[in-house]
Formats: C-alpha cells, structure tokens, sequence
C-alpha cells in the first residue's frame, strides 16, 4: 500500500486547527488517539497562541515541526515534505490547510484515484468557498505564457454539470493536492527563495508541467476553502493599500509577480496581463474609496 503524508503549515490560528484537524479524523470515524492510514505532518511556524503545544497534547500521533517564523507557506511546506520523504518513507505528498473541511467520503475517493491513476499524474480537488457552500473557488488553474493570463478554473462559479468531470490544469492552489515523491526529485520542492507565499504553488506546477508531468482535478475530491483566513487585507487605507504592494502576505506584490513572469511568460505581452492586473487593483482602491463616501463596501467571496 502507497504511504500518504498530508502536510500543512501553521502561524496561529489554533481554533482553525483544532477544527481542520477535528475533520481530519471525522473522515475516519477516528478519535485523535487513533492511527490514521495517513500520516500527518504539521510545520509550525513560530505559533504564539499555543499551537504547538496543543497539538503534542491532543493529537499525540502526529508529526509537529518546529519553524521560527521566517519560513512560510513554500518554507513550511517543504520543511514537511522533507520530513515526511526522509523520515516517514511516504509516496506521496497531500498539501493541506488548516483550514480546510473535506467531504466525508474524500479520503475514500483519493485512494481509489490513487489506483486508478499512474504517479505521473498530480491530483487536485474541487474546492468550494466555505461561506457559499456550492459555489467553486477552483478546480485547478490555468497559465497562458503567451498572454500572461492566469486564472482559477470555476472560480466564482455556481458549480453545474461541466465542473463535475475532471479537468486538466496548468497549476494548482496549494491545498488538496496530491503529488508522488518522484515528482519532487525530478523538479526539486517548493521554491521558498523566490516566491516564500503566493506563486509557490503555481511556480510548481508550471515546472512540473514543463517537465511532462500531468495536473488533473477531479470532482469527487471536495472541500471547502475558508478564504477569510487567508492572506493579506486591504482594510481601504492608503497605509494598507501602498503595504499590499509589497507585503508578503499580499497578493498583489509587485516584486513576486515579476519574478513569476520573468520565469514563466514566453513573450512580452504576457506582461500586459500583469499592468492589467495592477490597473485594476488601483482602480478598485480609487473606486472603493470615494464609494465608502457614501457607505458602501465592496463584498468579498469567501
């Protein structure tokens, strides 16, 4: 039998652990006690809430890492996969978060995909927005190196019969992702110089698929996402706005972007797609900014 680590890195945040974790072994019918037929392996980045202790106390069975803040989700992440290749002797690497709930059946499904499927093939889920329930944030994603066009397969979309048979991706959000451990050998592990946040999983999965490695996402593996756990908030500020340029909890880091274009767009007006991105973000600050004027507040899917 094929041994499976499931991974996640932590900062904080203990009741969306206890919770993740608490699904975890529901899955299972499983009391924390018990030995699951995965391993799991957490890496704590520098938790100040009691996170690491907690979790030694409760869930004596898992595999707790210690980091000291500057590692990451990349960082904390392969710090897992690490463990969990050298030391567990696991095949295959799950990405998780903590926040994340999976259908009762997932782990089920999984295994029987694993069977089903050779280890060329990376695996994703269909994952929905937790406060919608039926509404899809992705089903993988998509990267046009010619265009610079970068997207999420289904995102915002109520989910409908084309989303229920699998897709091919270009890259995958970093959770509910299943990859075998030669993939890693081929292509090395998360790059944690360039992209310690957001990008890490897309500059992934780019270099898997230049490799020749498949990424399909399959709608019988579901979760929900909590995405108001997630990244960084422009609160409308101008002090917040001008630090989501740069943070790295921020999507919009204009250094991290560059760097991901420079690696991987083919032509130069890949680049047009990331003005367009910052185009848009300014407007939207402008735009929200003299609409708070009057009382209004942009509202955000999660």
């Amino acid at each position: 039998m094929q041994k499976i680590a499931l991974i996640f890195s932590i900062f904080n945040k203990l009741e969306y652990t206890k919770k993740g974790l608490a699904d975890i072994y529901n899955c299972f019918e499983a009391k924390s006690s018990d030995i699951l037929p995965v391993n799991i392996v957490i890496t704590d980045d520098g938790s100040t809430d009691g996170s690491y202790e907690w979790i030694k106390n409760n869930y004596s069975n898992l595999h707790v890492l210690k980091g000291d803040g500057t590692l990451w989700w990349s960082g904390g992440i392969n710090k897992a996969a690490h463990h969990a290749i050298e030391h567990l002797d696991s095949d295959y690497i799950l990405l998780w978060n903590n926040d994340v709930e999976p259908e009762k059946t997932y782990f089920e499904n999984l295994f029987q995909l694993l069977e089903e499927n050779d280890t060329n093939n990376i695996i994703c889920s269909k994952i929905y927005m937790k406060s919608t329930n039926d509404t899809i944030f992705s089903m993988g994603g998509n990267f046009n190196p010619k265009t610079g066009r970068q997207r999420l397969n289904g995102y915002g979309i109520k989910n409908n019969e084309y989303y229920n048979t699998p897709k091919t991706a270009d890259w995958f959000p970093g959770m509910g992702t299943i990859i075998h451990k030669k993939i890693f050998d081929k292509i090395g592990f998360f790059d944690e110089k360039k992209f310690p946040q957001y990008h890490g999983d897309a500059d992934f999965a780019l270099r898997a698929r230049e490799a020749g490695f498949i990424i399909t996402a399959y709608p019988q593996l579901i979760i929900w996402n909590d995405r108001s756990n997630t990244g960084f908030s422009n609160n409308s500020t101008f002090t917040a706005f001008i630090k989501s340029l740069y943070t790295l909890k921020s999507n919009f880091n204009i250094y991290r972007d560059i760097a991901f274009y420079n690696r991987h767009a083919t032509s130069f007006l890949a680049y047009g797609a990331l003005i367009n991105k910052y185009f848009r973000h300014i407007g939207g600050y402008i735009k929200w900014k003299f609409l708070g004027l009057f009382g209004l507040r942009r509202k955000r899917l999660s």
